[in-house]
C-alpha cells in the first residue's frame, strides 16, 4: 500500500517518526513536505498529498499540522476525499468500517507520539465494513460535491 504524507512546520517531528514507523511496518511512503521547520502552509503540503490520493497515485494519506484541523479541512476540499480528523483509536477504526475514508489528520501539538502510530496502525489495518447502509450514506456524502 502506497501512503501519502504531508506537515506543515508545526508537526514536521511527528510526521518524520510516522514515516519512518510505517517504512519499516512495509508501507511504501511518498511524502509531500515540508521538510525543513521553516514557517510554511499547510495547504501547499497537504492539498498535493490529498491529490495524489484522489488521482489513484497514492492508496492511502495522512496529513499533519499543530491541531491537524487545518490539514483535514484542506485535504477535504479536494474532490474525492474523505479525510477524518483523528485523535482515539475507536473513530480511527470506526472511520475505515463506517465512511472507508482515504486520509486521515493528526494534531501533532494535540496527539502524542505513541498514540499517533498507534491510531495510524489502526486506520491503514482497518477494512470497509461494506454495509449496503453505510455505502448508501458514503454516497450521499459524496453527492454532496456535485452540488
Amino acid at each position: 500500500m502506497k501512503i501519502a504524507i504531508a506537515c506543515d512546520h508545526g508537526a514536521l517531528d511527528l510526521k518524520n517518526v510516522l514515516k519512518a514507523h510505517l517504512c519499516q511496518r512495509g508501507y511504501e511512503v511518498e511524502d509531500f513536505g515540508t521538510h525543513t521547520r521553516d514557517s510554511c502552509d499547510y495547504p501547499d503540503y497537504c492539498g498535493r498529498a490529498a491529490r495524489a490520493v484522489a488521482a489513484g497515485e497514492c492508496d492511502r494519506g495522512i496529513v499533519l499540522c499543530t491541531t491537524g484541523i487545518g490539514a483535514s479541512i484542506a485535504a477535504n476540499k479536494i474532490k474525492g476525499i474523505r479525510c477524518a480528523l483523528l485523535g482515539d483509536l475507536l473513530s480511527a477504526r470506526l472511520t475505515r468500517e463506517h465512511n472507508d475514508t482515504n486520509m486521515m489528520a493528526l494534531g501533532a501539538g494535540i496527539t502524542g507520539e505513541n498514540l499517533a502510530l498507534a491510531i495510524a496502525d489502526t486506520w491503514l489495518e482497518t477494512p470497509f465494513s461494506g454495509e449496503p447502509r453505510h455505502q448508501r450514506r458514503i454516497d450521499k456524502v459524496m453527492a454532496l460535491e456535485k452540488e
